[in-house]
């Protein structure tokens, strides 16, 4: 079977069966796609993970890109985003013919509820075992609590922030942290 028909049926099942956005979505590419496909490296998984967040667009579609292109080129590419979306815009388009009749069933919304336990309990694993891999040494220590002391303080004091700050603010500061480890590597060869 060719990598792009198994692409889409792949990424067709993992759109089909996540619920909450692409987030959710992470935990079960890593173990199709690393764990038991082994078609990307866990290296590759996390800087595609950092790459999807940090493109404009969804995460999912965003990560069915990337995950599409990096194995099976442009074809790839094109099978899994249309596969990734296929399952949300038949659902979409269904609940919309009859949404004022969907919202006002009980099992509806006991049901929806179940789904943000799921939800929570996804992104949470997805977020731990990514934590997990990360390498131990000071700077990512830092990083790590930092981003943490930042998310309490803006909760705590319900600070409304845009996300475009947040992406500029990051994207500086990586750009900077590269440069100086290039500059640092530079200045130890001329030694």
């Amino acid at each position: 079977m060719r990598k792009e028909w198994t692409l889409f049926l792949t990424f067709l099942k993992i759109g089909a069966f996540t619920f909450g956005g692409g987030y959710a979505m992470i935990a079960l590419l890593e173990n199709e796609f690393v764990e038991r496909k082994k078609w990307i490296e866990k290296d590759d998984f996390l800087n595609m993970v950092a790459i999807a967040e940090s493109t404009p667009g969804p995460v999912a579609i965003n990560s069915a890109t990337y995950i599409g292109y990096k194995i099976a080129g442009l074809f790839g590419a094109a099978a899994a985003t249309v596969a990734v979306c296929i399952p949300s815009f038949t659902v979409i388009f269904c609940i919309s013919l009859f949404f004022d009749q969907f919202l006002s069933l009980t099992w509806v919304s006991r049901a929806f509820r179940g789904i943000q336990v799921c939800v929570i309990y996804l992104i949470s694993f997805a977020g731990l075992k990514m934590l997990k891999s990360i390498e131990r040494n000071a700077f990512n220590t830092v990083i790590l609590l930092s981003v943490i002391a930042a998310m309490l303080a803006c909760t705590v004091f319900a600070v409304s922030f845009s996300s475009v700050y947040y992406i500029l603010i990051c994207g500086t500061a990586g750009l900077a942290i590269f440069l100086l480890k290039k500059l640092r590597k530079g200045n130890g060869n001329k030694q």
